[in-house]
């Protein structure tokens, strides 16, 4: 099972790093990363593995949630399902 994680808002430094390690806390592998920054927006798309995730997806979800609101940025986490049947024709 896979999930799509997005993080949009003010570029700073240890934005991938703070993500990508609370992903690890969780046993979620990060298998692709695709990142932007215009003028000082920072804009991240991640892929990730939540096969062996040691936490459920909704305490997953609230946790990046949270941590994104402390860093004063917006991040998003949605199941593949759902990714996959909101852009289907």
């Amino acid at each position: 099972m896979r999930a799509v994680i997005t993080v949009l808002g003010k570029d700073m430094v240890g934005i991938l790093a703070k993500v990508s390690t609370k992903c690890a806390e969780y046993d979620v592998n990060v298998i692709e990363v695709t990142q932007s920054i215009l003028q000082d927006l920072f804009a991240m798309i991640m892929m990730v593995d939540i096969s062996k995730s040691s936490v459920p997806f909704d305490e997953l979800v609230d946790s990046l949630k949270a941590m994104g609101e402390e860093m004063g940025m917006t991040v998003h986490v949605m199941h593949e399902d759902i990714f996959n049947s909101m852009h289907r024709i």
